[in-house]
């Protein structure tokens, strides 16, 4: 797995970076500024970002906005657990948020979650994000256009919070099964990446035992 890493705290990020590398990722960038992040990432390719709130130049929302409009999947580990700092992250297209007093084993899971495609988040945080969905949530209930039978149930699941493995467990499929049905989603509906997939189907309600 190619795993950028990005930030200002030189130990910090040094000891990310190991903590990726011991567990048999491979450490494409690490670079303690947002703009630097944004130079190399299309010459590294990650396959997911390790991105800090605090910058010294561009905040880390804006950075994980730029690489969410690329396709590359980012995860804000911050120091700061306000509420205000993980929905803007999130907005901005932050496919999870952890705060950096997670244990060593619980940020590397969260690592590959996100690369898999799932939204982490620090415990208690998950039931922020999706209270603000529902809060923002206008539009009324709806079919989604062009989604199979299948799909809209994928995604019914995919707004309750279910994980990817428990989305396979519910509808006996396989997990590359489920990826595959949520790449087709995302591509109908012209979205980038799951967070925006969730906020999408709480929107129209989705989310509810009988989608209205």
């Amino acid at each position: 797995m190619r795993v950028m890493v990005v930030d200002d705290h030189p130990m910090w990020r040094e000891g990310v970076a190991r903590d990726l590398a011991e567990a048999g990722m491979e450490v494409v960038a690490a670079v303690g500024e947002g703009s630097q992040a944004l130079r190399v990432a299309p010459a590294v390719r990650p396959e997911v970002a390790v991105v800090d709130l605090q910058l010294p130049d561009l905040s880390g929302v804006e950075v994980a906005r730029a690489l969410a409009a690329r396709h590359v999947p980012v995860l804000i580990l911050s120091a700061s657990a306000e509420h205000a700092d993980v929905l803007a992250a999130v907005k901005a297209g932050a496919s999870g948020y952890l705060v950096k007093s997670a244990g060593r084993e619980e940020f590397l899971d969260a690592v590959r979650r996100t690369a898999a495609g799932d939204a982490v988040f620090t415990p208690g945080l998950a039931g922020l994000v999706l209270g603000e969905f529902r809060r923002l949530a206008a539009q009324p209930a709806e079919n989604s256009p062009g989604l199979t039978a299948r799909e809209t149930e994928v995604l019914r699941l995919v707004a309750k919070g279910l994980s990817y493995k428990q989305i396979a467990d519910r509808l006996v499929l396989s997990h590359r099964t489920v990826q595959n049905h949520v790449q087709n989603i995302l591509g109908k509906l012209q979205l980038h990446n799951r967070v925006e997939l969730t906020r999408y189907a709480i929107e129209r309600g989705l989310d509810t035992d009988d989608g209205s």
